[in-house]
């Protein structure tokens, strides 16, 4: 029940801080332009169609009237239509949802992928400090983190390409796909039998998840070496040792558990802000995913957009970070939450 009570006082905590950031970025928004500049420089377009799209998107309305007009809708399941596209009116809710659903499954197998090699691997290099390990884990953790990660991105594009180029020589099909270079985005290959599933997919799922988890698994690597070095020096894993406990068993019954409360922090706010922004890596391997719906709405000023993928973020920020509160008691059962 303390349980069940902590999680609604944060989320209605965080209402006020939702209602906040919208009420910002809508102002910001509003100050960036007309949404129907580009549909009223065009010729011959009646006046009076014009004056019904604005009503229907509620620019006829006063600024802060606006914003409680689209607050309104928004709560009530009416995320507005989108003008991106040639100012048709497209419904916000499934575009914003689409983009989210495509870059998830983008994000989500990097994400995990580079919590369980980082984790192990700082693990591994704190328990073998000063060690060739802990030297060879440290020098590769820094090359990534300080690598940016379109390099990353192009450089296993290209290497990709040259391989498919190697592969075609020797009068075989392609061994990786190259989705980029067809008129089609990942989320919409289709493929028959399963080699030709992996020629496809291959490209399409594992490059993009190889560029973002090399940068994420930099980061985790270093954060977790760093606390489980201050963890096994603490008062309470000497003790364990002093009783005369295995290594194997001081480390992992002991140690890693509160090790593990840093990386847990860091994975939460980590993971949404990858799935928000892996701009360039969609960018580079032309998957149509939040990072790309952003630029859309921003070159397009497209308000109804923008606040739809504003309140996904937030949510999921939120969310995270709530995830991480209850991962805390898990992990150190000192901590309690009520």
């Amino acid at each position: 029940m303390n349980l069940v009570i902590y999680i609604l006082r944060r989320l209605a905590i965080s209402i006020p801080v939702l209602l906040v950031g919208t009420f910002a970025v809508f102002m910001m928004v509003a100050a960036a332009g007309d949404p129907l500049g580009e549909l009223k420089g065009r010729p011959n377009v009646n006046p009076e169609a014009i004056a019904a799209t604005e009503k229907s998107l509620g620019l006829d309305l006063p600024l802060i009237p606006r914003y409680f007009h689209w607050l309104t809708n928004f709560v009530q399941g009416d995320w507005g239509v989108s003008v991106a596209q040639g100012n048709a009116m497209q419904p916000v809710f499934p575009k914003v949802m689409a983009a989210f659903e495509v870059t998830l499954r983008l994000v989500i197998g990097a994400e995990i992928l580079a919590v369980i090699i980082g984790v192990a691997i700082g693990v591994l290099a704190a328990v073998k400090q000063y060690s060739a390990i802990d030297y060879t884990a440290t020098t590769l953790a820094f090359f990534l983190f300080s690598m940016p990660i379109f390099c990353v991105a192009i450089v296993l594009k290209t290497y990709a390409i040259q391989i498919n180029g190697w592969v075609r020589d020797l009068g075989l099909s392609d061994v990786l796909g190259n989705p980029w270079l067809r008129t089609t985005s990942p989320e919409n290959l289709t493929a028959t039998g399963v080699g030709d599933f992996l020629a496809k997919y291959s490209g399409a799922f594992l490059l993009p998840t190889l560029s973002i988890m090399a940068i994420s698994f930099a980061a985790y690597s270093r954060f977790q070496r760093a606390s489980m070095l201050e963890t096994l020096n603490t008062d309470f894993v000497r003790t364990a040792r002093a009783k005369g406990l295995s290594g194997a068993r001081v480390i992992f019954r002991h140690a890693f558990r509160n090790a593990m409360i840093p990386v847990a922090t860091l994975f939460s706010v980590n993971f949404a802000g990858v799935l928000t922004g892996a701009i360039i890596t969609e960018t580079v391997f032309n998957w149509h995913g939040m990072g790309t719906l952003l630029v859309d709405a921003v070159n397009h000023n497209d308000p109804n957009t923008l606040m739809g993928w504003l309140v996904v973020v937030a949510v999921l920020v939120v969310v995270a970070n709530l995830i991480a509160d209850l991962i805390y008691g898990i992990l150190d059962p000192r901590i309690r939450v009520g």
